[in-house]
C-alpha cells in the first residue's frame, strides 16, 4: 500500500512545473487540482482495455492531469486495479509523487469482481448476500446498499485494488437509488449512518475526504423524487461531525446535453433557487464533471453557435470538453480515455486556456 495522499504542497508543485496553459489548474480547498481528469467507466473486462487506461494515466500525467476517478463497480474492479498498477508505476519511476495526484473512487453498488472464476451473480450473492455484509434488508433495487459493515468493506477493497493507503475522495454512489427506494425518514437515517462510517473512515486515514457522486439527484427539482439537497446534505455532516466535517466535494454530469447543473436552478440556497454548480459554489464544494463528452457521442460536428463560442479548441471532443470544463463553478471535468490515441487527443486540452465562462452561460440567455 502506497502511502500519503494529495497534498497542497505537491499539488502545487505539479502545477509549477506543467506546460499547462493559464486557468487550466484549480484550487479545490487548498488542493490544486487540473481542469481536466481522467475517467474510467468505460470499456471491456480484459487485459487489454487494462493496458489502454494504463498506457492514458501516463499521458496524463505528462499533460499536466493529476485528477483520476474510478468507482469498485467499473469493470468487474478492474478499473480501480488499472490506475492503481498506472501509479504505482509513475510513482516508482519518479514521474509523479503520490502527494500530486488526487484519485477518487466510489462506493454503493454491490460490484463482481472480473477476476473471480465465478459467475458475477454467484459472486455478489455469496461475497456480500449470504456473508451479511450488504444485509438484504437494506439492498434496493437490486443492488445498491449503504448499510455502515458494507461501506467499510468496499473502502478496504478500493484501498486494496488502487493499491494507495489513502483515498483522496471517496464517493457514495448514486444515493438517489436509494431515495426513490424508502421513505425520507429512512433514506435519512441510512445516510447518516453512512455519513458516520465516512467521517470514522477519515480519522483512521483511510480516506481523505468523502463526497456524493450522482447522476440525477443533484440536477432534479426539490419537487422529483430522486432530488438531493446539498444543504441537507451539508447539515447532515455538520451533525455528525460539526464544522470540521469532510464533506469535500460532488460529482455529477455537466456536457452539452445535459446542461442542468449549469442552467436549472435545482437547488435551494440562502440566495434563492440555484443551479447545483452555483449551490456547490456557494458552498464551497469542489465540483467535478461526469461524462463530459457523454461517452463520445459529443466528439461530433456540434451546433454552429457552440464550435464559434470554442474556437480555440479542437472540433468535436475538444470543444465539447471545453465547454464543459469552463463551466462556472468546475473544479475538473472527467473524460473516459482507454486509448493512448484519445488520451493524447483528449488530454491536448490542458494547453489551451479554459474560456470565459461567460461564453458557457451566453449558451442559455
Amino acid at each position: 500500500m502506497i502511502a500519503g495522499r494529495a497534498s497542497a504542497e505537491d499539488t502545487g508543485a505539479f502545477s509549477g512545473r506543467s506546460a499547462a496553459a493559464p486557468g487550466h489548474f484549480r484550487d479545490a480547498r487548498g488542493l490544486t487540482l487540473s481542469s481536466l481528469g481522467l475517467g474510467t467507466y468505460l470499456g471491456a473486462e480484459d487485459a487489454a482495455t487494462d493496458r489502454g487506461y494504463e498506457e492514458s494515466v501516463g499521458i496524463a500525467l505528462a499533460s499536466g492531469v493529476n485528477v483520476f476517478d474510478s468507482a469498485i463497480n467499473y469493470r468487474g474492479q478492474r478499473s480501480e486495479r488499472a490506475i492503481g498498477r498506472a501509479l504505482a508505476a509513475a510513482f516508482a519511476s519518479g514521474k509523479a509523487r503520490r502527494g500530486e495526484v488526487f484519485v477518487s473512487t466510489k462506493g454503493g453498488y454491490l460490484p463482481h469482481d472480473a477476476e473471480d472464476p465465478r459467475p458475477p451473480r454467484a459472486y455478489i450473492v455469496e461475497t456480500f448476500l449470504d456473508s451479511g455484509l450488504a444485509p438484504r434488508a437494506e439492498v434496493v433495487r437490486g443492488g445498491h446498499c449503504l448499510a455502515a459493515g458494507y461501506l467499510r468493506d468496499q473502502i478496504a477493497r478500493s484501498r486494496g485494488n488502487l493499491g494507495l493507503e489513502t483515498i483522496d475522495l471517496y464517493y457514495l454512489h448514486n444515493v438517489e437509488t436509494q431515495r426513490a427506494a424508502v421513505d425520507a425518514g429512512t433514506f435519512t437515517a441510512r445516510l447518516r449512518a453512512a455519513i458516520e462510517v465516512l467521517e470514522d473512515e477519515v480519522s483512521r486515514g483511510a480516506i481523505a475526504q468523502w463526497g456524493l457522486a450522482t447522476w440525477d439527484g443533484l440536477r432534479a427539482p426539490p419537487e422529483h423524487p430522486e432530488h438531493l439537497s446539498l444543504a441537507g446534505v451539508a447539515g447532515l455532516a455538520a451533525e455528525v461531525a460539526g464544522s470540521r466535517h469532510h464533506f469535500f466535494g460532488v460529482q455529477l454530469p455537466v456536457n452539452l446535453a445535459m446542461p442542468e447543473a449549469i442552467a436549472y436552478p435545482s437547488q435551494l440556497s440562502p440566495s434563492g433557487r440555484v443551479s447545483a454548480l452555483e449551490a456547490a459554489r456557494e458552498m464551497g464544494l469542489a465540483a467535478f464533471g461526469s461524462a463530459s463528452i457523454l461517452q463520445g457521442r459529443l466528439a461530433a460536428p456540434l451546433p454552429e453557435e457552440i464550435e464559434a463560442a470554442f474556437a480555440d479548441a479542437s472540433p468535436g471532443a475538444g470543444r465539447a470538453l471545453q465547454f464543459a470544463r469552463s463551466a462556472p463553478g468546475m473544479t475538473s471535468s472527467l473524460v473516459g480515455v482507454s486509448t493512448p490515441a484519445h488520451a493524447r487527443e483528449d488530454f491536448a486540452l490542458a494547453k489551451v486556456a479554459p474560456a470565459d465562462p461567460g461564453a458557457v452561460l451566453g449558451l442559455f440567455s
